[in-house]
């Protein structure tokens, strides 16, 4: 299992964290934001093939902001794909 940090931008949270193993989803964490919700989305895609997650929450807007802590999430994801 592989683990993994992310710096969002644009959003309340600062950190996000997550293992993947065989292209899916454990252990995700984000660090500040909405503290229930974003636990909600941990919980919600835990052992989640990664490239549906990616699907569902792509493009997922926050208050206007052009992103949220979900898109940055997507992010996350297809940064590590890339590292």
């Amino acid at each position: 299992m592989q683990s993994f940090e992310f710096a969002p931008k644009g959003v309340c949270s600062k950190k996000i964290t997550f293992d993947m193993e065989d292209g899916k989803l454990y252990n995700v964490q984000f660090t500040g934001g909405c503290n229930g919700n974003l636990k909600a989305i941990g919980k919600l895609v835990e052992g989640m093939d990664a490239d549906k997650v990616v699907e569902i929450l792509k493009g997922n807007d926050c208050a206007g902001r052009g992103t949220s802590c979900a898109d940055q999430l997507t992010k996350a994801i297809e940064s590590c794909r890339t590292a």
